[in-house]
């Protein structure tokens, strides 16, 4: 995958295990399973905790970081702006190398094992009326609204569709606008980002061990075909075209 620098101001890869069960409630549970991360990625320094969760995270350099958190039924990891996606992949494969060991994550106990790629568009405007501009246009939805005296509050499109017949090999294109009716009422925008999501799930129970590692080699291949072959021409590029003309 190319670097997307032209074309957004932020781009992420995440990564999701999401369980059926709670995750072993042990004290020594967590940092030994940091440790052992740390060892591979160094950079990952910091322990935090949040309400719900505890994360390792990275210092900021130039825009880059990468982060793991655990919460109760939920292991996730991210890397923000890595300098190529095979990066980003490496710590999310070594988790789910680690999880059925350190965490005693049973292939029974996997709800989904999702991968996503995040594209933030910066804009100080009315991000829904760039979402309508460039991606509905002159749709049948587009013309629900009327362009004078109803300013547009809510335009976040977001499509779903089966990877495979069985329909536990999904994908997701969601786009976030996040403009508050106060902006909107005010017209003074905050430079905040349109986000564009591209979301591969494989449903689970998997069926061994082994398939932790399959399983992310099956979603990392279909969403680069589909961030290169649909997403990002017909979602990221128009957004950014439209944000550039203003």
């Amino acid at each position: 995958m190319p670097s997307f620098a032209s074309l957004c101001s932020d781009f992420y890869v995440n990564q999701k295990i999401s369980l059926r069960m709670d995750l072993p409630p042990h004290r020594e549970t967590v940092p030994e399973l940091f440790e052992r991360v740390r060892r591979d990625h160094p950079l990952l320094e910091r322990f935090r905790r949040y309400d719900g969760e505890v994360a390792l995270e990275s210092q900021e350099v130039e825009g880059r970081y990468e982060w793991v958190g655990m919460r109760q039924r939920a292991l996730a990891s991210g890397v923000v702006n890595p300098l190529n996606v095979e990066d980003a992949y490496r710590l999310h494969r070594l988790l789910l190398d680690l999880a059925p060991y350190y965490l005693s994550v049973a292939p029974l106990d996997v709800e989904y094992v999702e991968l996503v790629y995040g594209f933030d568009l910066m804009a100080r405007e009315n991000r829904n009326e760039v979402v309508l501009r460039s991606l509905l246009g002159d749709s049948p939805l587009a013309a629900l609204v009327e362009r004078e005296g109803e300013p547009l509050l809510d335009v976040q499109p977001r499509v779903g569709f089966a990877l495979n017949e069985a329909c536990d090999l999904q994908a997701f294109v969601e786009v976030k606008t996040r403009t508050t009716a106060s902006e909107t009422a005010t017209q003074v925008f905050q430079d905040d980002p349109i986000s564009v999501f591209v979301t591969v799930r494989r449903n689970g129970p998997l069926q061994s061990v082994e398939d932790f590692t399959g399983t992310f080699g099956t979603l990392a291949g279909h969403l680069e075909q589909l961030a290169e072959q649909r997403v990002i021409p017909d979602v990221v590029v128009p957004l950014h075209q439209a944000i550039a003309i203003g």
